[in-house]
């Protein structure tokens, strides 16, 4: 007996029973027959998205939302410890290590996902774990880092500076980790091998060398805006209650003053539209239709997935896009009106990100830690859900990450316009959130 396990960009392994297998593509496979009533789950999500668009009209008119200048702060004592040099460097220790046990395994460990800890390394716990890790600690990337470990070393046993006399651009913003971003998603999701050790050790050592040459020219300032590992760990941890004010107190906060903290600066739109666009890919990339499509396009199977990962995202750009435009008409000439509510996007990734790949990290994360532990032979681990349990996490997460949304943007309305174009300021905005909330319920139970 046989099974196919789709790995969510659009090609399957068959696989023997006997053969254990690692699922390292995002995704948690086939989501088209979860047991759910698309149309309860639609009339939900509908009903919570209009429930609180008018509650927040009628009881919100006022911005309640204060950035960094909120939060509670946390004891000295625990602050000193967070802060101290033997904290971070314990931490870069830590970062610096496991990158050279996934650089060994890959050198010299089976070509074989099934026995090589170093794809689950990658796709799982880096990618995927850092949702968690950014929620629950801030920005941990920052301090676990390799990258800015090894700057650091190779600074100091240079004897350079670690800041360049070279200013980064202001207008690159974030670009270049939307640039990494989608270079990321295309290895894992459009890549013919993404699973590979030969493909992932030329796609790391060439992604190592560029950052490490950019930050010697830029200083280390480059890895926060151009270190798409950071960046993304970055967007995510607004939403956490950890973080900082802006005296560097480290605080409890509420997450949505966090978020509302997050810099209007170039490349965010395109940042979180490639989150978004390319967890949409990830998940119509195994319905059949579009496995059809690849297996019989003229151009090839690698030409055509890049189409459509570019599609997705080009479609989530020119949505958010086309609304910003609206509020303009509606609203009036506003700060920022491109960037202005990009962070209502933030909650809304996250809602896609935890929809598509809970499963994959709480199933396939413990695997790779026992593989590289030498445990790999031990029993696979149980879904920690049922099929029912799973697909109502899944709409409850897309429905809430729509809803937050909702909160932000209405906020952020009622700061910037007038108190009598501030419900119809966003009007557009409400449509943009439906339409998003059809295609990732469609994505996820058709």
């Amino acid at each position: 007996m046989v099974s196919l396990i789709p790995l969510g960009h659009g090609q399957g392994v068959v696989v023997h029973p006997a053969e254990p297998f690692t699922s390292l593509a995002h995704g948690i496979g086939s989501q088209h027959d979860l047991p759910i009533s698309p149309f309860y789950a639609f009339a939900g999500a509908f009903a919570a998205l209009f429930v609180s668009f008018l509650a927040l009209g009628l009881l919100w008119s006022t911005s309640r939302f204060r950035g960094e200048d909120s939060g509670l702060a946390l004891p000295a004592a625990l602050q000193r410890v967070a802060d101290a040099p033997a904290t971070r460097t314990t931490l870069r220790g830590l970062g610096l290590t496991a990158a050279l046990l996934v650089l060994l395994h890959l050198l010299l460990g089976p070509d074989d996902p099934a026995h090589n800890p170093a794809p689950g390394a990658v796709y799982v716990l880096l990618w995927v774990g850092l949702v968690p890790a950014s929620l629950l600690l801030g920005p941990i990337w920052r301090l676990l880092s390799p990258l800015r470990t090894l700057h650091r070393l190779l600074a100091r046993s240079l004897r350079r500076p670690r800041t360049a006399n070279h200013p980064l651009p202001a207008r690159l913003g974030l670009w270049p980790a939307a640039a990494g971003l989608l270079g990321f998603t295309w290895l894992e999701l459009v890549s013919p091998d993404p699973a590979s050790t030969t493909t992932l050790l030329i796609a790391l050592a060439a992604y190592a060398t560029a950052q490490l040459l950019l930050a010697a020219r830029y200083g280390e300032s480059w890895f926060a805006d151009g270190d798409a590992f950071e960046a993304y760990s970055a967007l995510l941890s607004r939403l956490s209650p950890l973080g900082r004010r802006s005296d560097g107190r480290l605080v409890l906060r509420n997450p949505f003053h966090g978020l509302d903290a997050t810099p209007e600066r170039p490349g965010l739109v395109a940042t979180v539209c490639v989150l978004l666009g390319s967890t949409a890919y990830d998940g119509f990339s195994d319905n059949p239709s579009w496995i059809n499509v690849l297996q019989t396009s003229p151009l090839g199977r690698t030409p055509t997935a890049t189409l459509g990962l570019l599609g997705a995202v080009a479609l989530v750009a020119t949505l958010y896009c086309l609304c910003a435009a609206a509020t303009r008409l509606v609203s009036g000439p506003h700060p920022g009106p491109l960037t202005a509510f990009a962070h209502s996007l933030v909650p809304i990734a996250l809602g896609y990100l935890i929809a598509h790949y809970f499963s994959l990290l709480v199933v396939e994360g413990p695997r790779t830690v026992s593989m590289a532990l030498g445990t790999d032979n031990a029993p696979e681990p149980a879904p920690p859900l049922g099929p029912g349990g799973l697909a109502a996490l899944q709409v409850i997460a897309v429905v809430t990450g729509h809803v937050l949304g909702v909160v932000a943007a209405h906020d952020r309305s009622v700061r910037l316009f007038p108190p009598a174009k501030a419900v119809a300021g966003q009007l557009p905005l409400l449509t943009l959130m439906i339409i998003y909330t059809i295609g990732g319920l469609s994505l996820l139970l058709n």
